[in-house]
């Protein structure tokens, strides 16, 4: 005969456990007393939100719809299968730039934007100098269009331009594609507005050099699987955006033998190792397409409210959300809190940049702090701030990736899946760490840190799914 259970399940017999919600007081009361209390930070929904809330989470196509969206996100097998230039895989014509975040105009550009936009001309030969580079861009001599509008996500200002070189990403389970450009470094680089003569001279290289080698070494080893390779990264003290350096050595441990094997001069091969060796960022790009290529495969589900997409432009922040299609929703960037280089502070930073928040949007980055505890060294903080960010993710996402995990969390899958209305309901908006680009143009680097999205970009998105439910039939 089984052993009877406690009477109101043991509450009267074991020490009470408290959790405390809302104002302070009581917290505080027990505190004062020696009782042990955990508090959460949670306030009720704003009450302009509340109706939309009630009718998207009353939306009977929402569960399965959410269901579908994350799982294929979290099935997504993206693979690194080629390295071309962006004219020949975009099909970008002289004159056309591919940008971070949602749509913008030269007129609301910030100046990291405009920089990289300046450097972009001089490189494909538009411009002679930056002035003449400006004028032209300010009278619209350049078309500009959002890198996620063509399946690619830019680091920073994002930048692409027609000679660029991108890297090739397929979902191998799926079926879709994405793309990132080739990842120039930290400093003074045009993703951070910089388009000095060194910035220039290095792109050229990377567009004579590295490109090719990259390419035939890519081609002669075959398709690389991305998730696989993350999945070490994370367990070896990497989160994928702003520490990438166990997943810069695996990809280099993965490529080495077929980039010694290639055609060319030892000198040249040399340059290739010694320029990836010298940047322990050189994998995010890789990571930011794998992380397109995932959340691609969860957009277009009516019902769902899974965000698909989270960028900057340097003066927008904009989600897209899988059940409401292309459209983007848009608030004022921030910019972020974190450390600064040398004499820069606070004043001299720009408002986020960069589509590299699709790292968090598919459960790296800032959801993964929890596995890259050194971090904290490069954006601030204690150790104790990275575990608890991450812990808080999970508040906000539909699932735990079932292959990207963390030892210090005893192996939990990171937290993947924004939910619209999870945001809404908690008030706790995404953690995203992120560099800081200077303010004015040409200046480059300037720190790095941690940042969220404005709230009212999920509070409209919220009211675009409550806009979309069907009315039942009568």
């Amino acid at each position: 005969m089984s052993e009877a259970r406690p009477r109101l399940g043991g509450l009267l017999t074991r020490e009470p456990r408290v959790v405390a919600a809302g104002v302070g007081v009581l917290a505080e009361a027990l505190a004062q007393q020696a009782v042990p209390v955990e508090t959460v930070d949670w306030r009720p929904p704003p009450e302009e939100s509340l109706a939309a809330l009630n009718t998207v989470l009353g939306d009977p196509r929402r569960a399965a719809a959410n269901e579908r969206a994350v799982g294929r996100m979290l099935s997504a097998r993206p693979h690194l299968v080629d390295v071309r230039p962006a004219s020949e895989v975009l099909g970008l014509e002289p004159g056309a730039f591919l940008h971070a975040g949602p749509p913008l105009e030269w007129e609301r550009a910030s100046g990291p934007m405009r920089g990289a936009l300046m450097g972009a001309m001089l490189l494909e030969g538009l411009a002679e100098t930056p002035e003449e580079a400006e004028r032209a861009l300010a009278r619209g001599a350049a078309v500009l269009e959002p890198c996620h509008h063509h399946r690619t996500v830019g680091p920073m200002a994002g930048v692409v331009s027609p000679s660029m070189w991108m890297l090739v990403v397929e979902d191998a389970e799926h079926g879709g594609s994405a793309y990132c450009s080739l990842n120039e470094g930290l400093g003074k680089v045009l993703r951070y507005g910089a388009y000095g003569p060194e910035v220039l001279e290095r792109l050229r290289w990377m567009g004579a050099v590295l490109g090719p080698l990259l390419r035939d070494a890519v081609r002669r080893h075959g398709p690389i699987d991305l998730i696989g390779l993350i999945a070490q990264a994370l367990q070896m003290g990497d989160e994928l955006h702003n520490r990438n350096r166990a997943a810069t050595s695996l990809l280099v441990r993965e490529l080495g033998a077929d980039l010694v094997a290639a055609d060319a001069p030892r000198e040249q091969v040399a340059e290739v190792f010694r320029f990836i060796a010298g940047n322990d960022h050189f994998f995010l790009n890789a990571a930011m397409a794998a992380a397109k290529a995932a959340a691609d495969a969860a957009r277009g589900v009516p019902g769902s409210t899974l965000v698909v997409a989270m960028a900057r432009n340097g003066t927008d922040f904009g989600i897209q959300v899988s059940g409401t299609g292309d459209r983007w929703f848009t608030g004022p960037a921030q910019v972020p809190d974190g450390l600064y280089l040398g004499s820069y502070g606070p004043q001299d930073a720009n408002p986020d940049i960069g589509d590299s928040a699709i790292t968090e949007t598919a459960g790296m980055g800032g959801f993964a702090l929890a596995a890259a505890p050194a971090i904290v060294r490069f954006v601030g903080g204690e150790v104790p701030d990275a575990l608890a960010a991450t812990r808080r993710m999970y508040e906000i996402c539909l699932a735990e990736h079932p292959v990207l995990q963390i030892p210090l969390l005893s192996f939990r899958g990171t937290p993947a899946g924004v939910d619209v209305t999870r945001v809404v309901r908690t008030g706790v908006l995404p953690v995203i760490d992120t560099g800081i680009a200077g303010r004015e143009p040409g200046v480059g680097q300037v720190g790095a840190g941690l940042v969220s999205p404005p709230a009212e970009v999920f509070a409209d998105a919220l009211r675009a799914l409550a806009d979309a439910v069907r009315p039942e039939p009568a």
